[in-house]
């Protein structure tokens, strides 16, 4: 055996090693949360603060099955019915016009159109009806050091609210939100609220768990970081025509390859004619209704809407009721003048 290969079949045999004790580390919380404490010391954190942080923290095998069952699996047709109904509708009306002037002004700062704000916030809380009622440092606890499959995200999450509750001077023992750890009328995970938050109401703090003006703010100020362009279109319905699939494939949350000209086809075509930028990127989604399959062309803004939320049912039921929303709000308005 040569030198060399002595020292390829060790590498080899190290690297296994090292796999192995990854993936026992993976499957041992106890493991985990040292690592946790040593990585956040160095990070500057006290390591008392760590470990007491970690020793409030409870684990929750109920937040480990609602991960495993996300309604983003059900087909389009039972999705969205789910979101888009007329309470909905109606308590979103009703959030615009007492806000209405706070939403122009956030529309206004962050170019971003007034109906998108609204609709996130009816989707993701009912306008602050459902924030969650799991503890947030629970839920990212139990993520972070009970569920390879992400854990590594959410221990991150986890670190980030050790932070924030730092910073934005939260009562912890009160903080509750959904079961991945999102809270506030946006639901916005700790990271998200680390880096999008903006305090709109002007009083010195980021609060979107109690301030309706701060939470409509750090929507649009999200949307507008990830490049959302005001009174542009967002998805079009597409006609299929003939037996064959469409050539481009359907969107799987990949980052935008195609252009419009890509997805176009003699046998795929706007429903509705249009001028459009053939060279700009876009993407392809599939909807499935009880009886039959829709196509849509979704545009940069639809994939702004998945940044919020990777899932295209969805970016799909957050534009379909931000139309609603936009129809419904002008006529009232057009009437009232």
């Amino acid at each position: 055996m040569t030198k060399i290969t002595v020292q390829i079949a060790s590498l080899a045999l190290l690297s296994s090693v090292m796999f192995n004790l990854n993936a026992a580390t993976e499957n041992d919380p106890q493991a985990l949360q040292s690592a946790f404490v040593k990585e956040q010391v160095k990070k500057g954190v006290s390591k008392a603060e760590v470990e007491q942080f970690l020793s409030t923290s409870t684990f929750d095998q109920s937040i480990i099955d609602a991960m495993t069952k996300p309604w983003e699996a059900k087909p389009w047709h039972q999705y969205y019915p789910i979101f888009l109904t007329d309470k909905r509708l109606e308590k979103g009306l009703a959030f615009w016009q007492e806000n209405h002037a706070v939403i122009s002004q956030a529309s206004e700062k962050f170019n971003v159109d007034p109906q998108i704000i609204v609709a996130i916030i009816g989707i993701e809380t009912f306008y602050g009806g459902y924030m969650g009622n799991y503890r947030v440092q629970d839920a990212l606890y139990t993520l972070g050091f009970y569920y390879p499959p992400r854990a590594t995200f959410f221990r991150s999450e986890y670190a980030n609210l050790m932070a924030l509750i730092k910073e934005e001077k939260l009562d912890n023992s009160s903080l509750k939100g959904s079961y991945a750890g999102a809270m506030g009328y946006g639901q916005f995970i700790p990271s998200s609220y680390r880096h999008y938050a903006v305090d709109f109401d002007g009083d010195g703090r980021r609060d979107l768990l109690t301030s309706k003006a701060d939470a409509i703010g750090s929507v649009a100020n999200y949307f507008h970081q990830h490049g959302w362009q005001k009174g542009q279109p967002v998805a079009l319905l597409l006609n299929h025509t003939g037996s064959t699939t469409p050539k481009a494939k359907v969107w799987t949350k990949e980052k935008l390859h195609y252009k419009v000209s890509d997805i176009l086809s003699p046998t795929l075509s706007l429903a509705n004619n249009q001028d459009l930028d053939a060279s700009q990127k876009a993407l392809l989604v599939k909807l499935d209704q009880a009886e039959n399959t829709e196509y849509w062309l979704g545009l940069k803004n639809f994939y702004v809407i998945t940044r919020y939320n990777r899932s295209p049912l969805y970016a799909m039921a957050v534009y379909q009721f931000s139309q609603q929303l936009n129809a419904h709000y002008q006529s009232v308005n057009k009437h009232d003048h």
